[in-house]
């Protein structure tokens, strides 16, 4: 099962370079061939130190199937293993894929703490990431969007962390072929339905889409990203005033990124959700002409000492 060692090192080298990778770790384990092989290498570089998790969300028949060959797997290998399921199960329609990540992570969160893993791992590669980022650039997504998934985050203040995005598909494929593993094959990975499937048959279909340099482009993006939010702090301090329940931003001359993180900004500490690029790009072009504009329940409007951020007043209705 174990991998070469240079490999193993590479790995233990990758995850060491995350914050919090400290400490006992709960592995996502799919039976998929990246969770696969990130098992294999983690279990090469620190058995002592992991347990798995497998989430059979209930949609697919063959899910049961695929954590029951996980937890033989762990078993051979002396790993603790569970196998998570929402309660109540989850329902099929709209948003499913969206309610499906939400609710695995969720599990995944609480199991962690329930079995005082410090942080979660998951098998997010090089190819993920460069799917994640053209899907992303087709809708329009901004610097923070661009970023596509972040090497160390958190869900639900619970650190997850992705060690192999400098991996590609490939490589990862090979240590489980090596492995003499049988990977669980997902149809929906391949289904036209889904946008990541469409964009990842796109790739393997050019010859000038190269993932390892779109991963790369997506890790440049989110230094910057890092970078914004760094200065951001400061430059609120700057250029925010908070006059009781409104906010007042001195808009001059700021770059357009900063106006943009500003409002955002002004509109969260009123309890606005931040609004789509677009509608917030419409806002900053009529405060600039002068004018004004409401979100939700919050209106913005030119000032004498900036742009005035505050709740809208309620609207009258007809007797």
């Amino acid at each position: 099962m174990a991998p070469q060692r240079a490999l193993i090192e590479r790995f233990a080298a990758d995850l060491a370079a995350l914050p919090g990778a400290d400490g006992r770790l709960l592995l996502a384990v799919s039976g998929g061939p990246d969770s696969l092989a990130m098992l294999a290498l983690a279990h090469g570089a620190m058995p002592e130190r992991i347990a798995c998790a497998t989430v059979d969300h209930g949609l697919r028949a063959e899910a049961a199937d695929e954590a029951a060959m996980v937890a033989r797997l762990c078993a051979g290998l002396g790993l603790p293993h569970a196998t998570l399921r929402p309660e109540p199960p989850l329902a099929r329609g709209a948003n499913v894929q969206a309610r499906a990540r939400a609710a695995r992570y969720d599990l995944l969160a609480d199991h962690a703490r329930g079995t005082g893993c410090a942080a979660i791992l998951t098998g997010h590669h090089a190819d993920d990431q460069a799917e994640t980022l053209l899907m992303r650039a087709s809708r329009g997504s901004g610097v923070d969007g661009l970023a596509g998934v972040r090497a160390a985050g958190d869900w639900a203040g619970m650190p997850l962390l992705r060690p192999l995005l400098g991996w590609r598909r490939a490589e990862l494929a090979a240590i489980v072929e090596a492995a003499g593993l049988d990977p669980a094959d997902d149809p929906a990975n391949r289904d036209p339905a889904h946008d990541r499937s469409r964009f990842r048959a796109l790739i393997a279909a050019s010859g000038d889409l190269d993932p390892a340099g779109l991963a790369r482009s997506a890790g440049a993006l989110a230094d910057a990203s890092e970078a914004l939010r760094w200065s951001l702090d400061r430059l609120a301090a700057e250029r925010i005033t908070v006059d009781g329940n409104a906010r007042t931003i001195d808009p001059a001359g700021l770059p357009r990124e900063y106006l943009r993180r500003l409002l955002v900004r002004a509109l969260a500490e009123l309890g606005e959700e931040a609004p789509r690029g677009p509608a917030l790009d419409r806002l900053i072009a009529a405060l600039e002409a002068g004018g004004s504009g409401t979100l939700g329940g919050v209106k913005a409007e030119r000032a004498r000492a900036g742009w005035r951020v505050a709740a809208a007043p309620p609207r009258r209705h007809p007797h």
